[in-house]
């Protein structure tokens, strides 16, 4: 007796094609049809929960007085720029302390002076304004530079404009040498470059960001 079998071949792909057409068949019975037990979900939703936590949050208002009474929300205050004008800056830094490895080694001594641009980058412009001329900042800011403001609530602004607004600390406009606004500052080589602007500002001047 002679038995004809299937030509291998043709089974794979007729296995296969069977398995698709299976879980095919499988995905739109579940969409339609409900098999075994189920159960309610017991986790609570996110969203519901995170509102919940916003709701039981303590009145910050309430206990520290309104953010313009805040001391970390005090600005570092610029006079306004009365004429453009471009100047650089080298952001030496001095070691105030000596540095020692863990072995006790000394690796920078006290005084030891050097250029953190010969390390890092600044990835980024910073755009320090006046809050009048926040328009201008949004108008001439990229998306990725960070824009500061001498005075004002940075985060009620931020929630009218729906850009992250920050203010100026002290220790940034001694750090940069800032006097005036509006300026914006960028990183040229191993320098920093700030350009400042005088008035009439306006968002369709024809100076390039």
């Amino acid at each position: 007796m002679t038995i004809d079998l299937p030509n291998p071949h043709f089974t794979r792909h007729a296995l296969i094609g069977a398995l698709m057409l299976g879980l095919s068949t499988a995905q739109a019975d579940a969409a339609t049809s409900t098999i075994g037990r189920t159960w309610p979900i017991a986790e609570p939703d996110a969203m519901a929960e995170i509102e919940a936590r916003v709701a039981r949050a303590p009145d910050m208002a309430a206990q520290f007085g309104p953010r313009s009474t805040w001391s970390a929300m005090r600005a570092a205050t610029l006079a306004p720029a009365r004429a453009t004008r471009v100047r650089t800056l080298v952001p030496f830094y001095t070691v105030e302390e000596e540095i020692r490895l863990p072995d006790g080694r000394l690796l920078y001594p006290k005084g030891f002076t050097f250029n953190p641009l010969d390390y890092v980058s600044l990835p980024q412009r910073l755009v320090i304004v006046h809050p009048r001329d926040l328009g201008w900042a949004l108008a001439k800011a990229r998306f990725t530079d960070f824009i500061l403001l001498t005075a004002g609530d940075a985060i009620a602004l931020s929630e009218k404009t729906g850009r992250p607004l920050f203010i100026l600390e002290e220790r940034v406009k001694e750090r940069l040498g800032l006097t005036l606004a509006p300026v914006i500052v960028a990183q040229e080589g191993m320098k920093l470059v700030l350009t400042e602007y005088a008035p009439p500002l306006s968002m369709g001047r024809s100076a390039r960001p």
